[in-house]
């Protein structure tokens, strides 16, 4: 396989992630970084031994040398240097949420399918070790037959009044915040997992600090008057009549970053938690309940090849985040075509465009006084 060539658009927070995964995997090498000014992406690129360096993701976009664009800035961003990308003929990586709202993800998709390019969106946290052997098991008749879903994501980042991120700015991230941000992740993965997909949608956002303390420029603080949620809370319907309940914030003290699920079935359960992310919580009516400790030797074959380390050598985070980065870039680099494989073995647009539906179903139900509404379902198939 030819070693592809990669540009970054975007290098905040998750940007070096993406770059040190991408780099794991050794199949890519991230040739440009592109940031909103040319000095500081100059920086960066030495900092972290880059060879080109771009003040505009146009410029990146336009680079005749790279075959895939990663974008990894805030999600405003996203659709426009997707599209552009997929007019320009590059492979396409995104990070999650996908886009602002399901218009947006929808003509992403639309855009990706004429260029016919592969796309991807890093939905990382289903690709934990134990999160994908949950999914075998599932997929090989342990639990039975699935009733109930329930979890959280839960952090503590916001949980004061001086407390800020771009995240709560609705034309940066979207007007609810969390539960289309931090959320996105849960509702992809218990999808993932279970196999099923949810179709309808319960939902109450509350907020509780109204007005936060905004850096600016120079030093100090202002006022901002928050309008997204701090809090959302969700009931769930599954396509095979399961139900589910969620909830999502960022008020939640000693919650670091403790995104958790249980499912539960005819036969069994399955509890896995972020915060613990080598162990697998395997519950029993009928005999002693079992905790899976990571160990390559006792996961599915179709997963143990993804567990790098040796049991009691813990994988976590970064990790997940290389073994998606490595499903995508061997796809891309084998040559495979997109267009006759819909479903590639990693989230894709069609992925993002789900979550992006989930999350306005959310928002209706919520604004409608909490009243069921359905997920929308076309053009996923």
């Amino acid at each position: 396989m030819k070693k592809l060539r990669l540009g970054i658009a975007g290098f905040g927070f998750i940007g070096p992630h993406h770059l040190d995964a991408i780099r794991r995997t050794g199949l890519a090498e991230v040739t440009a970084i592109a940031t909103t000014s040319e000095a500081g992406a100059r920086e960066l690129a030495d900092q972290y031994t880059v060879e080109k360096a771009y003040g505009d993701w146009k410029q990146l976009v336009e680079d005749p040398d790279i075959d895939v664009i990663d974008v990894a800035t805030p999600t405003r961003w996203h659709a426009p240097i997707a599209i552009a990308a997929a007019k320009a003929k590059k492979h396409i990586i995104v990070d999650k949420p996908m886009a602002l709202t399901s218009e947006e993800a929808s003509s992403m998709l639309a855009a990706v399918q004429t260029a016919g390019v592969v796309h991807a969106v890093t939905f990382n946290i289903a690709s934990n070790i134990l999160v994908r052997e949950a999914q075998a098991r599932i997929a090989r008749g342990d639990l039975g037959t699935i009733h109930f879903v329930n979890g959280h994501y839960l952090q503590e980042w916001l949980l004061k009044e001086t407390d800020y991120n771009w995240r709560i700015e609705p034309e940066q991230a979207g007007p609810l915040a969390m539960v289309a941000d931090a959320g996105a992740h849960w509702y992809d993965i218990v999808q993932q997992v279970t196999g099923l997909r949810i179709t309808r949608v319960l939902a109450d956002l509350s907020r509780f600090i109204e007005v936060r303390q905004k850096p600016v420029e120079g030093g100090g603080t202002e006022p901002f008057r928050v309008q997204t949620p701090d809090l959302g809370m969700v009931l769930f319907a599954f396509d095979n009549g399961a139900r589910g309940m969620f909830c999502t914030g960022a008020m939640h003290a000693g919650h670091k970053n403790d995104l958790t699920f249980e499912i539960s079935g005819s036969k069994a359960s399955l509890r896995w938690g972020q915060e613990r992310p080598n162990e697998l919580w395997i519950g029993h009516r009928d005999e002693p309940n079992q905790v899976l400790l990571k160990d390559p030797g006792l996961l599915a074959p179709s997963v143990r090849g993804e567990a790098r380390l040796p049991g009691g050598h813990n994988e976590a985070w970064t990790d997940a985040f290389r073994n998606l980065m490595e499903r995508i870039l061997s796809f891309i680099a084998q040559g495979n075509d997109p267009v006759t494989t819909p479903d590639p073995g990693f989230p894709t647009f069609r992925t993002g465009l789900n979550i992006a539906r989930i999350v306005d179903a959310i928002s209706e139900s919520a604004e409608g006084g909490g009243v069921w509404k359905d997920v929308g379902q076309e053009e996923l198939n």
